[in-house]
């Protein structure tokens, strides 16, 4: 099964995207998006210095839009990659990304949404001196319990023995200070303390502009940085988004969750590298590629051509289909063949051992098959049951 990811903040470098430039169509994308931001992308991404980029307000954007522009190169029929790609996450703002991807939100959303949030992060980062230390090795629980100590918010559990510690400057001066054993601190380059509770003000702000944005369901599995789990409504996708501007990233759930998927290639977009690392070393016997050049679309292209097959949701309007966040066991609420739902209706539940989830119908219909019994282990994505569209 392949697997596209986004990266997060962090991952651009001087001048990346320089040789996109000579992909058709790669150039009036940017163009195009630079109108769209108010940010002259094809700069930032060729000439800007690494001080420039490091800026949260104009990072996002060009993060999300070298994703984009990356992925169409990729597929410059969109259209087809549903019928290959069988999951898709990003990385904090790779979400974004991965969104308009999926299809739940358009390009253009995307990117102006983006903006408001790198804006409304930066605000809220400027009001306290805040920053991220990475976290290598060490014991995971002695790490958490160390950051703990000094108040931090563990902002991103990435796995494979990587976890960021956020907070104030002081905070982190005092963790540098005195580290977690075995382990090893890296200050990362970015502007605040994301995913923390420092970035309150900010979810206020996006989440009023994302209630005017149209949402549609994904149209492959999606998963959510949240918990790792598959999500299937694109309301639910762009509020969770918005939420997760002052939630840790538990990129740790989403590699369990490929896993559990059995995903055996991924593709990172550019700003390729970070976590095609991460998954390298947490999901052992993964093809990986770091999509950083056209260069690398020709061996992304055989990548594709060898590991792709179609998402379940590809095979049928995702809106007929109600899909398992998680694995685990199904619990069923018994609700019969023939009836007849409202949106928002609950026909049962996902229990694993580390999470219970209520699974509710997003748009209503009238059940016509199910997929599963009571009882039944399912996976993450898999469809439960199946819906006729016109609830009465």
């Amino acid at each position: 099964m392949l697997v596209l990811v986004a990266p997060g903040q962090g991952a651009q470098t001087p001048g990346f995207l320089e040789p996109w430039l000579d992909v058709p169509g790669v150039a009036d994308r940017l163009t195009w998006w630079s109108a769209v931001t108010g940010l002259d992308l094809i700069y930032y991404g060729t000439k800007a210095t690494a001080e420039e980029i490091k800026d949260t307000a104009i990072t996002q954007p060009l993060l999300v839009a070298s994703g984009l522009a990356a992925a169409l190169a990729l597929f410059p029929h969109p259209g087809d990659a549903f019928k290959v790609v069988g999951a898709v996450a990003g990385h904090s703002v790779g979400e974004l990304t991965a969104a308009a991807g999926t299809g739940v939100i358009n390009a253009e959303a995307a990117l102006v949404l983006t903006r408001e949030r790198g804006r409304a992060m930066a605000e809220a980062s400027a009001k306290v001196p805040t920053g991220m230390t990475a976290v290598l090795g060490g014991d995971p629980e002695e790490v958490l319990a160390k950051i703990e100590q000094h108040g931090l918010t563990p902002a991103n559990n990435n796995g494979a023995g990587q976890i960021v510690a956020a907070g104030t400057l002081e905070q982190l001066e005092r963790f540098q200070a005195d580290p977690p054993e075995k382990a090893r601190l890296r200050p990362l380059q970015v502007a605040g303390a994301f995913h923390t509770h420092h970035m309150a003000p900010a979810v206020d702000h996006v989440a009023r502009l994302a209630k005017a944005i149209t949402t549609r369901d994904p149209r492959t599995r999606l998963l959510s940085n949240r918990d790792g789990a598959v999500v299937q409504d694109g309301r639910q996708v762009l509020n969770r988004i918005v939420d997760q501007i002052a939630k840790p990233v538990r990129w740790d759930l989403c590699m369990r969750t490929l896993g559990e998927l059995g995903a055996t290639a991924v593709i990172e977009m550019p700003p390729a590298g970070v976590l095609t690392g991460l998954i390298k070393r947490a999901l052992p016997g993964v093809e990986t590629l770091a999509l950083k050049t056209p260069d690398d679309l020709d061996a992304a292209r055989a990548l594709v051509e060898k590991h792709g097959t179609p998402s379940p949701l590809d095979d049928a309007p995702s809106w007929r289909l109600v899909v398992a966040p998680f694995s685990g066991k199904f619990r069923s609420a018994g609700v019969a063949l023939g009836t007849t739902l409202e949106p928002g209706a609950v026909v049962g539940a996902v229990v694993s051992h580390r999470d219970e989830q209520q699974i509710t119908v997003p748009h209503g219909g009238t059940v016509i098959e199910w997929l599963v019994e009571d009882g039944d282990p399912v996976s993450p994505g898999q469809p439960l049951v199946r819906l006729h569209p016109e609830a009465s």
